[in-house]
């Protein structure tokens, strides 16, 4: 176990780099399974969930190489199991995004459910009845699924019960090996989907209307090898936005794309936020912050629920009250009672609404990380707070975010990370 102590109550001030994107990372290596030949991911994270991916590939044959520069080159021709290993299936909830390549490359997959942050029960009911409509069947054992490929001939028009992110990735990297057209309603819509369709079509896979929620894609009997990049995640982007405008700091985020943040600049604007976006970067000064009426996550592209924790924190220190309403995760604000324990004022309405009162003014205290993005959160509050934390637990949040205290530190925080 490790933990960050951090002594807060600073402005920062300097430049930092918005690094890949994790959820467009992972679904890209699981593509790397439809081909037997060499895959290269450029701009690759340096996370936890990274590694847990890998070596998970590699339990199953293939070859996972790291090269300079934050390269991978994957080569999945000796592929030889159908069946990630469950004690890391269980560590990686995105590790369900080898279901689809699995059953198009073998024909068969069998997965354990899998693990990930709790934040809330994650069905994949979704997935399955999307690749069944695909022509794929399906054995239940409680939490163990046996996929085996049947009649897949011709044209399909799916329609997913939810926007489902994973879901949607492994629809499509299942048709994307299908030599047919394939038509995918209420699909999701986010960067990272449309990253990982850029990638299946350097494959040679022709996938119409990424970014949009309906998919068209008419997929080929042999996919080849290809060179792809992954895309700056504006999860972070919005995450060190919020942590500047939070800490009255003077702070540059560069590797930003901004058409990717257009609700979260727009709350940032309502909010009082002083920034201004220039050639990939985002300049935030200091300001006074006051409150919004509602922040609401959403569907892409409404409001991200991987910042509702971050906007939570942000929302202490605007004036006024504001109501933060996550309906998709009923445990994404069971952090809440560290930011009071901080205090924070704060009333958690229900598992899916908090209404929080600021400016506050928050003190350090000693807390445990519950998940990658409220551990994120802490991690802000601390650097808002006056005196010491200590986050404990942070190897939650080394799963999403690339060396966070080096990083930060780059700003002028006061972190350490003790082993």
């Amino acid at each position: 176990m490790a933990k960050f102590v951090i002594q807060g109550g600073r402005p920062l001030a300097g430049e930092i780099d918005v690094a890949a994107n994790k959820n467009a990372v992972l679904p890209m290596m699981a593509a790397c399974v439809l081909t037997e030949d060499d895959c290269y991911l450029n701009n690759v994270p340096a996370i936890a969930d990274v590694a847990t991916m890998a070596a998970t590939m590699r339990e199953m044959g293939a070859v996972v190489e790291q090269l300079p520069g934050g390269r991978l080159r994957i080569n999945c021709a000796d592929l030889n199991s159908h069946h990630p290993p469950a004690e890391l299936v269980e560590r990686l909830r995105a590790s369900i995004v080898l279901m689809g390549p699995l059953l198009a490359r073998l024909g068969r997959a069998n997965m354990h459910h899998p693990g990930g942050d709790r934040i809330g029960y994650r069905s994949i009911g979704t997935h399955m009845h999307a690749l069944e409509a695909m022509g794929v069947d399906f054995d239940i054992d409680h939490d163990f699924y046996c996929g085996r490929v049947g009649d897949t001939a011709g044209d399909r028009d799916i329609f997913l019960d939810e926007a489902s992110v994973t879901a949607t990735e492994n629809a499509m990297l299942f048709a994307a090996a299908r030599p047919a057209l394939t038509v995918i309603r209420n699909a999701a819509g986010e960067p990272h989907v449309e990253n990982l369709a850029g990638m299946l079509n350097g494959m040679g896979a022709s996938i119409e209307g990424a970014g949009s929620n309906v998919l068209r894609i008419r997929g080929i009997d042999t996919l080849s090898g290809t060179s792809t990049t992954v895309w700056p995640d504006h999860v972070e982007a919005g995450t060190f936005a919020a942590l500047a405008a939070a800490s009255g700091s003077d702070v540059t985020i560069r590797n930003v794309i901004p058409e990717h943040l257009d609700i979260v600049l727009m709350i940032l604007r309502r909010m009082g936020a002083d920034f201004t976006l220039s050639e990939g970067a985002m300049h935030i000064r200091p300001s006074e912050l006051r409150a919004v009426k509602k922040i609401q996550t959403g569907i892409w592209p409404a409001f991200p629920t991987d910042l509702a924790s971050i906007f939570i924190v942000l929302a202490t220190q605007a004036s006024g009250m504001t109501l933060v309403h996550d309906w998709m995760y009923e445990s994404r604000m069971f952090f809440i009672d560290r930011l009071v324990q901080m205090g924070a004022n704060i009333v958690l309405a229900d598992p899916h609404r908090a209404v929080v009162s600021g400016p506050c003014r928050l003190r350090g205290r000693e807390m445990p990380t519950p998940d990658i993005r409220a551990g994120i959160a802490l991690v802000m509050a601390a650097l808002v707070a006056q005196g010491t934390s200590e986050i404990e637990h942070i190897e939650l949040i080394d799963r999403g975010y690339e060396r966070i205290d080096q990083r930060l530190r780059q700003l002028g925080a006061n972190i350490e990370r003790i082993a």
